[in-house]
């Protein structure tokens, strides 16, 4: 079901436990090779492959929110984005819309990094808010973590995803090979490296590349990027799935 087409005496009638599902994305620089809207135009496709799947009669989806936190790549131009508190709050206040009214069931679909942690707090906060109401399920699921995609596709380099990276790379080139620069074979790869693990460390994106890629586009192909968009169409609609049939009252879901 599409928030999109709906008008609200529609959206009244829905039954409260319907997860309002919020994909999440971004607009910020992907590189030399890569368009500022990767995030969003990949984020998009595996949410049509969702919608394509049984789960999609069961949730209410939002529209894409193409709007993300992505300060850390401000340094290089094109990249638009909200600062963490205020990319966070907005996250709330979304979310808190339909609390209002009594909807039982949030999901957050993440497709950009650095809205994992806003997605997360927002809805710690939010349930700390809620405390008295022991039905909510507030969660969010960043899309590259809802499945382990080496089981199901073959041939990929990196062992996690990056950015404009071989994994995006692919899926862009499935999705739209004429935004990407015929040159990515020739781009070099930026390791991962260790960084601050096993902890965290605050990072800038020319902490780490001043091209704006991390990690190995120069293997990327349109057939990964196919068996990839396909791996996490069905990671997140089995996400989606676990919210459908929460039971209300347990921990697990």
């Amino acid at each position: 079901m599409e928030l999109a087409e709906l008008n609200w005496p529609a959206v009244d009638r829905l039954d409260r436990k319907t997860p309002i599902v919020f994909p999440i994305a971004a607009v910020e620089q992907h590189g030399h090779h890569m368009p500022v809207l990767t995030d969003t135009l990949l984020l998009s496709e595996i949410m049509r492959r969702v919608k394509g799947l049984p789960v999609a009669s069961q949730v209410l989806f939002a529209p894409v929110q193409w709007f993300g936190n992505s300060d850390h790549h401000i340094d290089l131009p094109g990249t638009l984005s909200a600062s963490p508190r205020a990319y966070l709050n907005m996250l709330h206040d979304m979310a808190e819309n339909f609390l209002r009214h009594r909807f039982r069931r949030i999901v957050f679909v993440n497709g950009h990094g650095g809205n994992t942690i806003p997605s997360q707090q927002a809805m710690f906060e939010l349930r700390q808010k809620h405390r008295a109401e022991s039905d909510l399920l507030l969660t969010a699921v960043t899309y590259w973590e809802s499945c382990d995609p080496h089981a199901t596709v073959k041939g990929l380099d990196q062992s996690e995803m990056g950015h404009a990276c071989e994994w995006e790379t692919s899926m862009m080139l499935e999705l739209r090979p004429e935004l990407v620069s015929p040159d990515y074979r020739s781009v070099a790869e930026v390791p991962f490296g260790r960084g601050g693990k096993p902890g965290y460390r605050g990072w800038t994106t020319p902490d780490r590349s001043r091209a704006g890629h991390i990690g190995n586009p120069a293997v990327a192909s349109k057939e990964k990027g196919d068996a990839l968009f396909s791996a996490f169409a069905v990671g997140v609609a089995d996400y989606l799935e676990r919210a459908v049939n929460w039971n209300g009252d347990t921990w697990n879901f």
